[in-house]
C-alpha cells in the first residue's frame, strides 16, 4: 500500500524586521500552494520576522506584531497545511518553571482551515559561531507529537534539531513519523552544501523516513543563506533540490510505502488524504555548485542584498589596478549591474602607469563608469602642512597611509553627494595582519572580500574569467603592491601569500596555538610574527565595515577576541 504526500516548499529571500512584507510573501506562497493542490507547505525558520532577528526579539512590540501577523496568516489558511516559522511567547505555565530563562521561543506554527492547529518550539538552540540563540530563546519543551497530514504521519522540527543524530526528528521517526518536515535558516559557508546533504541522507536512511528540508535564501548583513532546499527519500535518493542562491517555489510528491506505523507519542490529526486525482509531480534536482563558484555566488548574493535591503541602488569603488579592487568590481557588476557601479582612480606619484591602464581596461571590460582624480597635489599639500611636525623624521607608514586616507575621504564625499555606497576592497589576509589603513582603504559601507583570503581572491578572479574574461590578465599576473612608496611590493612586508594564508587558517579558523602551527611544519619565527600581527590588529578589525561571511570563522560574527589582550600564543 502506497500513499503520496504532496509537499510544497517556499525558499524565500525575506528581510529581518519587515513583518508586513514577509507576511505578504508568505501569503502569496500559500495561495500558490493551494493552486498546486499541495498537502503541506513549508516556509523557512522565523520567516515572519526574518532570520536572524537578534535583539529585536527583546522588544515586546516586535514579538506582538509577529504574533498578529501569524494570526492573519492562519485566517488565510485553507486546505493546505502550512508550517511557518515565527517567534512565540511562552505561556504563563511555561514561565512558572524557574528553569526557563527566556520568555520567547523559536517556533513553528501549523496552520490549517483558518486557525493555528498547533505550535512547535525549537529544541536545540545553537550557541556557537554566528549563532546566539540561547541569548534570546527558551529551549523548546513542547511535548513530542506527530501530525497526520494527508493521511501521512509527519514530524515537525526546526533547523538545528535535525543536526543532532538523537534530536527531535529521530525521536519522531522512532515514534512512527514517515516524513520529517524541517524548516531552516541555515547560513552558508564554503563546503557546507555537501556537509548538509550528507546529514540529510543520514537522517533519512537511518530513520527510514523521508526528509523535507526547506531553507531560506539571500543575504542578511554578513550572513548569506544559500537555499538548496532538499527532499530526500527513505533510501537516500534526492527527490528534489532547489537551486542555490535564488528563490524557489517547488512541489514534490513523496511516496510513503506500507501501512501507517504504530504511534507511540501524541498524534494531531490535521487532514486526511486527498480524494481528488493528481498526476504525480517529480521534483527537480538542481546541481550543487563547485566550491569556487559557490563562494563567488555567495559574495554576489550578500552584496546585492546588503545594498538593496539598505536602500541603496549604486556603489562606488576605488580602482587601484590591483586584483582586490578588480574582483570587487566584477562581483559588484554581476550582483548589481554595470550601471550601478562607479569606479574612481586616484593616483599619486607612486602609482604606476600600468595600474592606471589596467583600471581603464577593467572598466571597459565591465562596462562601468570610471573617473580619474589625481590626488598627488592633495598629498603634497598634506605633506607641506605636516612638514613642521615631521621635520627630521624618516618617511614611513605615516606618509604612506596619508594617500590611502585621502582616497577614503574622496570616496566618502562621492558617496555623500550621490548616495552610492562605498565598497571597501581589502581581503581577509590583509585585515588579519593589519596590512590595511584605518580610515583609508578600510573606509566603506560594505567589504565584499572581508572573509576571503588572498589566495582565494586569485582563485575567484581566475574562475570569473572562465565565465567571460573581465579581469585583465595583467592584473592577475602582476606582483601585488599597495603602491604607496617607490617600488613597493606586498612581499616586502608579508610572507608569500600561500604560506601566510596557511598559517592564518590554522591560527584563526582552527584556533591552533603557535606551537601547534610550528609543529605542523611552519617556521617558528614566522609563525610567532604572524600571530603577533593578528593579535595586535584586533582594534582595526573592530572598526572595519561588515562583509560577507564565507568561512567558519569570520572576523566580527564568529571570532570575538578582546582588543586589550596580553596572552602570548
Amino acid at each position: 500500500m502506497s500513499r503520496v504526500l504532496r509537499v510544497a516548499g517556499a525558499q524565500l529571500d525575506l528581510i529581518v524586521g519587515d513583518i508586513a512584507g514577509n507576511t505578504a510573501r508568505i501569503a502569496d506562497a500559500m495561495l500558490w500552494a493551494e493552486e498546486q493542490f499541495a498537502d503541506v507547505l513549508l516556509v523557512p525558520e522565523l520567516a515572519i520576522t526574518g532570520y536572524p532577528p537578534e535583539d529585536l526579539v527583546l522588544r515586546e512590540g516586535f514579538v506582538e506584531r509577529n504574533l498578529v501577523a501569524l494570526e492573519s496568516l492562519a485566517a488565510l489558511a485553507g486546505s493546505v497545511v502550512v508550517i511557518v516559522g515565527f517567534v512565540d511567547r511562552l505561556s504563563a505555565e511555561q514561565l512558572d518553571d524557574d528553569a526557563v530563562p527566556r520568555t520567547v521561543a523559536n517556533a513553528a506554527a501549523v496552520l490549517h482551515d483558518g486557525r493555528v492547529v498547533s505550535r512547535y518550539h525549537k529544541t536545540l538552540l545553537p550557541n556557537y559561531g554566528v549563532f546566539d540563540e540561547a541569548r534570546y530563546f527558551a529551549e523548546g519543551r513542547t511535548p513530542p507529537r506527530l501530525h497526520l497530514i494527508g493521511g501521512v504521519a509527519c514530524g515537525i522540527s526546526i533547523c538545528e534539531d535535525i543536526w543532532d543524530a538523537e534530536g527531535r526528528p529521530t525521536v519522531q521517526a522512532r515514534a512512527g513519523a514517515e516524513v520529517l518536515l524541517n524548516i531552516n535558516g541555515s547560513p552558508f559557508h564554503a563546503r557546507k552544501s555537501m556537509e548538509r546533504l550528507d546529514l540529510l541522507v543520514a537522517r533519512a536512511t537511518n530513520n527510514h523516513a523521508n526528509v523535507v528540508y526547506v531553507n531560506c535564501v539571500g543575504g542578511q548583513d554578513e550572513l548569506v543563506f544559500d537555499g538548496a532546499s532538499t527532499v530526500v527519500s527513505t533510501n537516500g535518493d534526492v527527490l528534489h533540490r532547489s537551486p542555490q542562491f535564488s528563490e524557489d517555489l517547488f512541489v514534490a510528491d513523496v511516496t510513503v510505502d506500507g501501512v501507517p506505523r504504530d504511534y507511540s507519542i501524541d498524534v494531531v490529526s490535521v487532514t486526511a488524504g486527498r480524494t481528488i486525482e493528481r498526476d504525480l509531480r517529480q521534483g527537480t534536482v538542481a546541481p550543487i555548485l563547485d566550491e569556487t563558484a559557490e563562494i563567488y555566488a555567495a559574495l554576489a548574493t550578500g552584496l546585492r542584498d546588503y545594498v538593496h535591503k539598505n536602500g541603496f541602488s549604486e556603489v562606488v569603488i576605488g580602482f587601484s589596478g590591483g586584483i582586490d579592487s578588480a574582483l570587487t568590481a566584477a562581483i559588484a557588476v554581476d550582483a548589481l549591474g554595470a550601471d550601478a557601479v562607479h569606479g574612481v582612480m586616484m593616483p599619486t606619484r607612486y602609482s604606476s602607469k600600468g595600474s592606471i591602464d589596467d583600471s581603464v581596461d577593467l572598466a571597459e571590460r565591465l562596462g562601468v563608469r570610471v573617473d580619474l582624480i589625481d590626488i598627488d597635489d592633495l598629498f603634497g599639500e598634506f605633506l607641506d602642512s605636516l612638514s613642521p611636525l615631521f621635520a627630521e623624521t624618516v618617511e614611513d607608514a605615516a606618509e604612506e597611509n596619508l594617500q590611502a586616507r585621502i582616497r577614503g575621504t574622496i570616496l566618502m564625499a562621492i558617496s555623500n553627494k550621490f548616495g552610492a555606497m562605498v565598497l571597501a576592497t581589502g581581503n581577509k589576509s590583509e585585515l588579519a595582519v593589519g596590512y590595511t589603513t584605518l580610515y583609508g582603504d578600510m573606509a566603506g559601507g560594505f567589504s565584499v572580500l572581508k572573509d576571503v583570503y588572498k589566495t582565494t581572491v586569485y582563485e575567484l578572479a581566475k574562475w570569473r574569467n572562465t565565465q567571460g574574461e573581465v579581469i585583465p590578465v595583467s592584473i592577475i599576473a602582476k606582483p601585488p603592491s599597495a603602491e604607496l612608496r617607490p617600488d613597493q611590493l606586498d612581499a616586502d612586508s608579508l610572507p608569500p601569500y600561500p604560506i601566510l594564508d596557511d598559517v592564518l587558517r590554522m591560527y584563526i579558523e582552527d584556533d591552533m596555538t603557535a606551537a601547534e602551527i610550528i609543529a605542523a611544519g611552519h617556521d617558528a619565527e614566522l609563525v610567532r610574527r604572524i600571530a603577533g600581527m593578528v593579535d595586535r590588529n584586533e582594534y582595526k578589525r573592530r572598526q572595519a565595515a561588515p562583509g560577507v561571511r564565507i568561512t567558519t570563522k569570520a572576523f566580527g560574527r564568529d571570532r570575538r577576541l578582546p582588543i586589550t589582550n596580553r596572552f602570548v600564543p
